[in-house]
């Protein structure tokens, strides 16, 4: 039985990225996996990395009960708006305290190379947006995919990471919600 974590990273609880953590949810566990979420926006934890990684900071509950559940996790679904070309300053507050070395990742002593502590796991990361998909791709050069999939999962040994675009949500009316809903829905069913 597949383990996933669903990790929303929307700080606003109306927002249709809720929408779809519910969706992703539903078909997860009408497909039996085990389920367990994370709604940053809920956890008290300060964001702020504040002396990089030369002091460690102590780790506040939410976020040791968070990195339980990643652990627990063989399938991480990441959910999140696509803001200033980048991830919502709160999910990446989340990242910057939670994936550590020694935690997600080790340097190797005296070498550019790191040990990938999070291998066996894989990801998908489920992002909206307010331009078409392929515009993001090939004027900007998907950052926020970039940075999430690239420099923190697979960096830390997290593969494959599937990644799908929902939008244009500004112009978007309840039935092409609806469809998208849907796709996520079934998603969560073939625990993608």
């Amino acid at each position: 039985m597949k383990k996933i974590v669903i990790i929303n990273g929307h700080p606003n609880p109306s927002s249709f990225n809720f929408a779809i953590a519910q969706s992703y949810l539903n078909g997860a566990i009408e497909s039996k996996a085990l389920v367990e979420t994370i709604t940053i926006a809920e956890l008290q934890f300060n964001p702020n990395l504040k002396f990089g990684y030369t002091k460690r900071i102590e780790l506040e509950p939410d976020l040791l009960e968070s990195w339980e559940k990643i652990k627990r996790a063989d399938h991480l679904v990441w959910i999140h708006p696509i803001w200033w070309g980048g991830l919502p300053a709160i999910t990446k507050g989340f990242i910057d305290r939670l994936f550590l070395p020694g935690m997600a990742f080790q340097h190797r002593e005296n070498s550019v190379w790191w040990d990938k502590l999070l291998k066996g796991k894989t990801a998908h990361i489920i992002t909206t947006l307010d331009q078409p998909s392929w515009y993001y791709r090939l004027f900007y050069a998907r950052p926020s995919v970039n940075q999430l999939k690239k420099t923190v999962l697979e960096f830390c040994g997290i593969k494959p990471v599937k990644v799908s675009y929902i939008g244009i949500i500004k112009t978007a009316d309840e039935k092409q919600r609806e469809k998208w809903l849907k796709k996520v829905f079934d998603f969560g069913f073939r625990n993608k």
